[in-house]
């Protein structure tokens, strides 16, 4: 019976442990990463219907932000990177929005009322799978200039957090 149990456990640990390494983007999860991932690409429709292709912006800084109308620290996270994107988009930075919403009705809304200034696209569970799978949000993804994750952002983050790596990638040609 204990040998049942055990190989039990370990058949369920194996399940978990792959499961784990099928969902996360490997080498992501911090900017002290050495080796770093290439960010899955993607082509989604924007608010307008036109198609937006992540690596059109290779050679730029990209903070790619899965968020959604209906999440608070999206709501709160958003006017900062309004801010990002006015003071640093000359300099090279590209914010992606990636709405979640089931629909691009509330997020039109949303984009008017917080003036965002940066190109929103309407992801889908695919695009979230790409990326590791979005269970919470906001996520947001640092993507380097020549397209590989530098960092992965779990939940609400420190606006400084951001500018400071903006700038240090920034700075790198």
């Amino acid at each position: 019976m204990r040998r049942l149990l055990v190989a039990g456990a370990l058949a369920l640990a194996a399940l978990v442990a792959l499961h784990l390494r099928r969902t996360s983007v490997p080498h992501a999860t911090s900017p002290g990463t050495k080796q770093h991932v290439l960010a899955p690409d993607f082509t989604l429709p924007q608010l307008d219907g036109q198609a937006l292709r992540l690596s059109s912006y290779r050679g730029k800084v990209v903070l790619l932000d899965f968020w959604a109308t209906w999440c608070d620290p999206c709501r709160e996270e958003t006017p900062h990177f309004v801010e990002l994107q006015q003071k640093y988009g000359d300099r090279g930075l590209q914010i992606i929005g990636v709405s979640m919403d089931d629909s691009p009705e509330p997020v039109r809304a949303f984009y008017q009322q917080f003036h965002m200034n940066y190109p929103v696209v309407m992801g889908t569970a695919k695009t979230g799978e790409l990326y590791g799978g979005v269970l919470g949000l906001p996520i947001a993804f640092l993507i380097t200039r020549d397209g590989h994750i530098y960092a992965k952002h779990i939940g609400a983050t420190d606006p400084a957090v951001f500018e400071r790596e903006i700038k240090s990638l920034l700075q790198t040609p």
